[in-house]
């Protein structure tokens, strides 16, 4: 018997929730944006209005007012935006267990065994899309499909406040025609490498030749090839499912550009320092570290490097960074974003034995270790009027 997979949207998500917050911006063209003084003037979000000038998320404030000279931009309220997502899941829960979050604004429900409560996967999704205006004053297109990738291609399909069916009966005449780009986990290159081989639609993806997708793009293209043929038979994971932590990272565009070796390492410092700490909380140690720099430019790398030893110590991630950032970056280029990252998560207290010639170094990290889980304890008694080596901790 076929699943019945809802894919749920919140429509314009950050948007919505300014507007049901000032309900004046539902009249105007409006963006949710950052801060245009602190470097961080992106569009994050936009309602109806602004679509229509075709305002675009992601790209600049002022790219944007270029297109639209009366939009309307206000600050983010990521607190609220939490607590609305959270009050639009405990909907979703009313119908079941299978609630699977994709990101703040996106979520899919496994309803197979709920329709002998509340009917048809469509009735189930209409009806969420009333509770949901009535009670949050925020809209949601629905996808009702019999797998999750194309659920999710549904509450795509139409919007805002819709509920689109793709079923047995009419799959391939609905998703056929859609460009490739759209399925899910195709993104811009994969998406330029399909369209070199003359794939441009989810169709010709479902009817290219298995092997020479698979001999080009590995196990990505194996599962995207199923995804197109409509094979997804990926679970809904229960609401109850403890999220497997995969990276604990952070990033940040400075007021100014980075332009000397001391700035850069403050700015390291500050990030590893923050991941530190959560990794410390989580019990996790990494054993890779990332580091992602953007220049004024936009030009964007992302470089990683392999740990001789798992670590959650400001002291070993700011390290590692440094290391990358010199070996791939030119000093002399500005920076204007940097994020650092851990990934390969374990649990601190996984047995980890490894022969090296690090010997010194493992132990100065667990130096490292209890003087930095001294100051998490100073810093949990006290609040932020500890100082490490000088520098304020936050």
């Amino acid at each position: 018997m076929d699943r019945t997979i809802l894919h749920c949207d919140c429509n314009g998500f950050y948007a919505s929730v300014e507007c049901v917050l000032k309900p004046e911006l539902k009249n105007v063209p409006m963006a949710v944006g950052g801060d245009e003084e602190t470097r961080h003037g992106i569009i994050l979000a936009k309602n109806e209005l602004a679509k229509k000038f075709n305002v675009l998320t992601a790209e600049t404030i002022w790219q944007a007012k270029r297109k639209c000279p009366e939009l309307v931009v206000v600050p983010p309220h990521r607190e609220l935006y939490y607590q609305y997502s959270k009050q639009v899941k405990d909907i979703y829960c009313r119908y079941t267990d299978y609630v699977e979050s994709f990101g703040l604004d996106e979520a899919w429900l496994d309803v197979t065994e709920s329709k002998r409560l509340f009917g048809s996967g469509v009735k189930i999704a209409n009806e969420l899309r009333h509770i949901v205006r009535e009670e949050t004053g925020l809209t949601i297109s629905v996808g009702v499909s019999f797998c999750k990738v194309f659920a999710k291609l549904g509450s795509d399909y139409k919007k805002p406040d819709a509920t689109t069916v793709f079923d047995r009966t009419n799959w391939k005449e609905k998703i056929y025609p859609i460009p490739v780009r759209d399925l899910l986990y195709v993104g811009r290159r994969t998406s330029e490498e399909f369209e070199h081989l003359g794939i441009k639609t989810i169709g010709e993806l479902a009817e290219f030749d298995e092997q020479i997708i698979i001999e080009r793009f590995g196990k990505v293209g194996a599962m995207l090839y199923r995804y197109a043929n409509g094979l997804d038979d990926e679970p809904v994971k229960s609401v109850d499912e403890k999220r497997e932590v995969k990276s604990v990272g952070n990033g940040t565009t400075f007021p100014h550009d980075l332009k000397t070796e001391d700035e850069v390492r403050d700015g390291i410092y500050a990030l590893s320092d923050s991941i530190a700490v959560r990794m410390r909380r989580k019990g996790m140690k990494c054993t890779t570290v990332q580091v992602t720099i953007k220049d004024p430019d936009f030009k964007t790398i992302n470089r990683q490097q392999k740990l001789d030893f798992p670590t959650y110590t400001a002291r070993d991630i700011r390290k590692a960074a440094m290391e990358i950032v010199k070996k791939a970056w030119n000093m002399k280029t500005p920076i204007r974003m940097l994020s650092v990252t851990g990934t390969g998560l374990i649990k601190d207290d996984a047995i980890y034995e490894q022969m090296t010639f690090f010997e010194a170094d493992n132990m100065q990290s667990k130096k490292a270790e209890k003087l930095e889980k001294t100051v998490d304890s100073l810093k949990n008694r006290f609040g932020d009027i500890v100082s490490l080596g000088g520098r304020r901790i936050k």
